[in-house]
């Protein structure tokens, strides 16, 4: 059971990836965006007003935890953990903006600038298309991640491999100095026993007589 817990890094990669980069969008845009005319009141570049901190700072950094959870972490919960964190994200881009106009107290972002069509472009991709994705790439990770594969049970159910031994050579078949290369082996000394040289000293005396009785 606790093997099916652990799933491989890559089954969450693409879907984190995507939340991260949409999660830095959503919160980078309001601030780059009148770079190219696509803003809302104020727009200039860089301008920082609570408003953007609640709905699209807040909710862009929730997307970007949630996708990078979902890239690094090879625990089940916690890769799921990371799809809610950016579907709560995405559905705030969302719906942020109309609950807070009717029950909260935080300031409103502003108003789309350019004509009607741009406008439209505007709070599509600052705001309700933005989070839309972002629910719709987290809700497909979920989906994913929550059904324990088949492939899963093969892994969690596979023997670990068992490290090799190293083997002493006195253990091994032939071990000892045999094992050694040829260069590294010594010479085995040569001892004579007493009754070997004895053996030779009488054989040199009985030469020696033989040689003598012969001169004579």
């Amino acid at each position: 059971m606790t093997g099916t817990l652990r799933i491989p890094r890559s089954k969450g990669a693409l879907s984190g990836v995507l939340l991260v980069l949409l999660g830095i969008w959503g919160a980078l845009i309001p601030f780059v965006g009148p770079y190219f005319h696509y803003a809302y009141t104020p727009d200039r570049t860089w301008d920082y007003t609570s408003g953007r901190l609640w709905l699209e700072i807040l909710p862009g950094l929730a997307a970007i935890i949630g996708g990078v959870l979902m890239l690094i972490s090879r625990f089940r919960p916690v890769a799921v953990l990371g799809t809610w964190l950016a579907a709560a994200g995405g559905a705030w881009f969302a719906l942020g903006g109309l609950l807070a106009r009717k029950w909260t107290t935080i300031p409103s972002v502003g108003t789309p600038v350019g004509g009607t069509g741009h406008m439209v472009l505007e709070q599509v991709g600052f705001f309700i298309g933005l989070g839309v994705v972002i629910v719709f790439a987290a809700a497909a990770a979920m989906g994913r991640l929550s059904v324990v594969a088949a492939r899963d049970l093969a892994a969690a159910s596979a023997p670990e491999p068992v490290p090799a031994r190293s083997v002493p050579a006195q253990a091994r078949p032939g071990g000892g100095l045999s094992s050694l290369p040829r260069r590294l082996r010594l010479s085995a000394p040569v001892v004579r026993s007493k009754r070997s040289a004895a053996g030779s000293s009488s054989a040199d005396e009985t030469e020696s007589a033989r040689a003598g009785t012969s001169a004579s």
